[in-house]
């Protein structure tokens, strides 16, 4: 079984950047594709972006341009680099591997 777990989320001003990472663990030798999601209270999880097992990107229109996508597979993680952040960038963000959920970082974008 493999676990997710993500790091890096926080609050921020608009306009600010973070960088949220992904680390898989358990039964897993590498990790190939990897997806970011986020969800606000009382609304439907959300795509945010994807990356291939070969490294190609994919982004939700609302996040091209602003957001970066990106692996490290000697390490197994995955990471989000946020820049340019809105305030309706604020949710609690998840990775997804391989039919696996991370318990998701919170993301706040407020001055």
């Amino acid at each position: 079984q493999v676990q997710l777990v993500e790091s890096g989320g926080g609050l921020v001003q608009p306009g600010g950047s973070l960088r949220l990472s992904c680390t898989a663990s358990g039964s897993i030798s590498r990790i190939n594709a990897m997806a970011w999601y986020r969800q606000v209270p009382g609304q439907q999880r959300e795509w945010v972006a994807s990356i291939t097992s070969g490294g190609n990107t994919y982004y939700a229109d609302s996040v091209k341009g602003r957001f970066t996508v990106s692996k490290d597979n000697a390490k197994n993680t995955a990471f989000l680099q946020m820049n340019s952040l809105k305030p309706e960038d604020t949710a609690v963000y998840h990775c997804y591997h391989g039919g696996a959920w991370g318990q998701g970082t919170q993301v706040t974008v407020s001055a």
